[in-house]
């Protein structure tokens, strides 16, 4: 079922109910390009925009008590964009990872990579392994974000198939064995639950190749605020619609 919510009304979150929050939010981060052009400014200044609603929208997820957070940060097709569009994006992934090295255990924060994180360059790929990797020796942390990079959710499911296919080969696997549970482990998302509730704004009404699989039973929250815009507010508002809901996944 999808919600479409044209005119967001800001909320302070008083009116939600704890026990009912999701407890894996996905959001496809989307309308950066199109608030810079309307703005006359180049399409990096809305992605340098976007990246602070991201680390606004991080915050408020944990201060909430969600505990997983997944965000699109670049897809497998976003490699068609333009040079100079390209590296400014990475660019600012290398400058908020660098931050989050300093800031996770503050923050309780662990951060990890859905992708094929081979079409980085060396730097950044190693500069993402060592943040999941100081992710990983967090104490009590509460809160993830993962983040899709090099990510398409084909792409992901094929990966996966390939792997399994080698451990039937290697006598690892039996094909008769083969169950979701069995599958899922194989994905980039292996460990984290499906996500709860799936946000798209900007006014698109599509997946874009984003967590095809996991996204079988997730709910979907559409809007057409365009992604920097997008504030604590309008993520309450999409909580709330959640939490309006009757998820029966299949059953009556």
């Amino acid at each position: 079922m999808a919600f479409w919510h044209k005119k967001p009304k800001p909320a302070a979150g008083e009116g939600l109910d704890p026990s009912r929050l999701p407890r894996h939010v996905a959001i496809i981060m989307d309308g950066n390009g199109r608030w810079a052009k309307k703005r006359g400014l180049p399409r990096t200044a809305g992605h340098a925009a976007g990246a602070e609603t991201f680390r606004t929208i991080a915050y408020r997820c944990r201060d909430l008590g969600i505990p997983y957070l997944t965000v699109y940060a670049f897809s497998t097709e976003n490699w068609k964009r333009p040079v100079e569009e390209v590296s400014a994006i990475m660019d600012l992934l290398r400058k908020y990872l660098a931050e989050a090295l300093e800031k996770m255990e503050r923050d309780g924060f662990r951060i990890k990579f859905f992708g094929d994180l081979a079409a980085l360059t060396p730097e950044l790929r190693q500069l993402c392994l060592e943040t999941e990797e100081t992710g990983q020796g967090v104490a009590g942390a509460k809160y993830q974000i993962n983040v899709c990079l090099n990510y398409g959710g084909r792409d992901e499911i094929l990966r996966a198939a390939k792997s399994w296919a080698r451990d039937v080969l290697a006598g690892r696997q039996q094909v008769e064995e083969l169950t979701d549970e069995v599958f899922s482990r194989y994905l980039d998302s292996r460990g984290v639950p499906d996500p709860d509730l799936i946000i798209r704004p900007s006014g698109e009404l599509r997946l874009s190749n984003f967590l095809p699989w996991q996204a079988a039973y997730a709910e979907f929250y559409f809007t057409d605020v365009l992604w920097p815009d997008f504030s604590p507010g309008v993520l309450d508002e999409a909580l709330a619609d959640f939490q309006r809901r009757q998820r029966r996944f299949g059953g009556v």
